[in-house]
């Protein structure tokens, strides 16, 4: 089982051929960005993409934000050299590398045995980079559980939903969007919340899948508030702007904020001694215990970590 390692509201992809996009990448306000080998280059554009990622990683200016390369899927002949390019040329500098297709956990195996041979042979800290498993086709779905704790590396389960949806063949060509003639309910929810408790069973992140249509932001808020609400921790977002919305929709309201760190107070207080030592008690009208406790710390966890400010703190009743 891994630890969260950051906050992931909005990862940008960026292609790895692209020194403009790259440049352009380090001046956004998202919580994490992946250098892309896979989809957004072209096959004869992929060795000097990475020495062009390698370049970028090392030359820094990333400003705190998680720093991840997409490698090419393991049923390429590429992958084995994009992961030894990149982690022997910047692996001090790298955080995650994200897995495309996984569909068995001997893909994050391969990976972490990979990994650790070249953390050993660079001197670079053992275990150091984590491994981003990106869930495309029905098989990676069906062996999620065993994808998700394969190694203690993983530190989130991506959904790609392009990928998926062909792989289902689902009668749909608008990622996100209900497939014509599904009128009840939603078609995505299984895939979404079959991905969500995987993840949080291996305690690690849940990060949803990109939305194509770049300049639909109120098709963005719609597709990706469904998976916010569910409990994901983050979104990709294409471009720039996409950023804005996708970290306002995977932060608390601030009344949701402000209302988690009350009853985090509140129920600390009422089960002291000086509180009473109850188990249960009132915040207004709401009655919280334990479980009001554990329910307000996903709120207030992800709050702190969007570098929230609570307003009007609770205080404790005068004796």
């Amino acid at each position: 089982m891994s630890m969260v390692d950051g906050s992931r509201r909005s990862c940008l992809a960026v292609p790895g051929s692209s020194a403009k996009m790259i440049d352009k990448a380090r001046g956004l306000e998202v919580d994490q960005f992946f250098l892309d080998l896979e989809d957004a280059v072209a096959p004869l554009a992929k060795a000097e993409a990475r020495e062009r990622i390698v370049g970028a990683l090392n030359e820094g200016g990333w400003d705190g934000k998680i720093r991840s390369v997409r490698v090419n899927a393991l049923d390429t002949e590429w992958t084995y050299r994009d992961v030894v390019t990149v982690v022997e040329g910047a692996g001090a500098e790298l955080d995650s590398i994200i897995l495309p297709k996984v569909s068995a956990a001997d893909h994050v195996r391969w990976l972490d045995l990979t990994l650790t041979q070249i953390e050993r042979a660079m001197g670079l800290r053992l275990g150091g980079i984590g491994i981003e498993p990106q869930i495309e086709d029905a098989r990676g779905l069906v062996d999620i559980d065993a994808i998700a704790t394969a190694s203690p590396r993983v530190r989130s389960l991506i959904y790609g939903p392009a990928d998926f949806m062909a792989s289902i063949n689902m009668r749909s060509l608008v990622v996100g969007h209900q497939p014509p003639g599904y009128d009840v309910g939603d078609a995505y929810h299984y895939t979404l919340m079959r991905i969500l408790t995987a993840a949080r069973a291996a305690g690690v992140q849940a990060i949803d899948g990109p939305y194509l249509q770049i300049k639909d932001v109120d098709g963005l808020r719609a597709v990706g508030g469904r998976s916010a609400a569910l409990g994901f921790d983050g979104k990709w977002v294409l471009h720039p702007a996409q950023v804005e919305a996708v970290n306002e929709l995977f932060s608390p309201r601030q009344e949701d904020y402000d209302h988690a760190e009350n009853i985090l107070d509140a129920y600390e207080w009422h089960t002291s001694a000086a509180g009473g030592a109850r188990g249960a008690a009132m915040l207004g009208d709401e009655m919280i215990d334990e479980a009001s406790r554990k329910m307000a710390l996903v709120i207030a966890g992800k709050g702190r970590a969007a570098g929230m400010t609570r307003n009007n703190p609770w205080q404790p009743p005068e004796s």
